[in-house]
């Protein structure tokens, strides 16, 4: 069963809390990479209709380049970091940035 987000309530998170709860699932995949297939895809795939949703978020049409840009370094760092030389570990403190300022 697909893992699936209500978009209505999705889009009325700050920019802040969106992408924190992305690096949620950032910091899952990571977690799951090297030890347990199924959850890290599971992770994967929640990150990646995350930002799905967060792209399709009006509110954020002068930050796409950003979260695009974000979901290109995730994807990457998931299949090996070859083209951005990133890990999902390397990205996490990006996103713990937001956690942090959508508790403030």
């Amino acid at each position: 069963m697909a893992f699936q987000h209500d978009p209505e309530r999705w889009h009325t998170l700050s920019l802040a809390e969106q992408l924190g709860n992305i690096g949620s699932e950032v910091h899952r995949a990571r977690v799951a990479q090297a030890s347990n297939e199924s959850r890290f895809l599971g992770a994967r795939d929640r990150a990646l209709e995350l930002f799905d949703l967060t792209i399709a978020d009006p509110r954020w049409r002068g930050r796409l380049n950003e979260i695009a840009r974000a979901r290109e370094v995730f994807c990457d760092a998931a299949e090996g970091g070859t083209h951005f030389n990133a890990t999902l570990e390397d990205l996490e403190p990006y996103f713990d940035r937001f956690a942090l300022a959508a508790r403030k």
